[in-house]
């Protein structure tokens, strides 16, 4: 039997499982988002597809995005860990949701160390569209990406509207060109699994090389 063949053969067998490298994914995104609205209904469907296909979801423990991917995961019979945030000196903010079905919790205290902590555990990160908060954490698993590009965790970022802010700050900023092989961008709740997946080919057929599941600081893919 071919390469080739062997690749397909490991791509059907997966076709509803989860891969090996990848346990635990990190959702990202709109705190004020609705439950009837779209990006709500898309968050729930990702993580509930997700779930059934064996991974657990790690969100931020708040409403909206983060309600959703928990409540998708739940529906999906899978595991939940919110990060979540208690702080003693912050106003505007969206506090942890008595709706978000967490089944662990990692409590912080202020808004950096909740953001490094889901960076650490996640080993995949799912961007939806977001405000402010979601932009911050965009960034900071984007440089995380690049300083350890090779055995990096990679981003997904969930919509098609992510292809014209990337073309912005393409034209606009110093991009570096490992930069942009980072992330994927998609649009379907299918399409976030079969990214995840093609991530796996990729190591398996040695295209990237080095990885394991997590990283000594837990921002990287540890090398082998």
């Amino acid at each position: 039997m071919s390469f080739v063949e062997n690749i397909l053969n490991l791509f059907r067998h997966r076709e509803n499982n989860k891969v090996f490298n990848i346990e635990k994914i990190a959702i990202f995104g709109y705190a004020d988002a609705k439950p009837e609205s779209k990006l709500y209904q898309d968050a729930f469907n990702v993580c509930k597809i997700l779930a059934q296909a064996g991974y657990t979801i790690v969100d931020g423990g708040g409403p909206g995005v983060m309600e959703a991917a928990s409540l998708g995961a739940k529906n999906g019979g899978g595991k939940v860990i919110g990060v979540t945030l208690y702080p003693e000196d912050t106003n505007n903010y969206e506090g942890v949701s008595k709706n978000n079905p967490i089944d662990e919790e990692i409590k912080t205290t202020t808004y950096v160390e909740r953001t490094l902590k889901l960076m650490q555990e996640g080993q995949a990160y799912v961007i939806f569209n977001g405000g402010t908060g979601t932009m911050s954490e965009l960034g900071m698993a984007w440089g995380l990406a690049r300083i350890y590009f090779g055995h990096h965790k990679p981003l997904i970022l969930y919509g098609d509207f992510w292809k014209k802010i990337i073309k912005v700050l393409s034209e606009n900023m110093l991009l570096r060109p490992e930069e942009k092989q980072v992330y994927r961008i998609v649009d379907t709740p299918h399409e976030v699994l079969k990214a995840i997946k093609e991530i796996e080919l990729e190591v398996e057929s040695e295209k990237v090389k080095d990885l394991k599941i997590s990283g000594e600081k837990g921002f990287n893919i540890e090398e082998s």
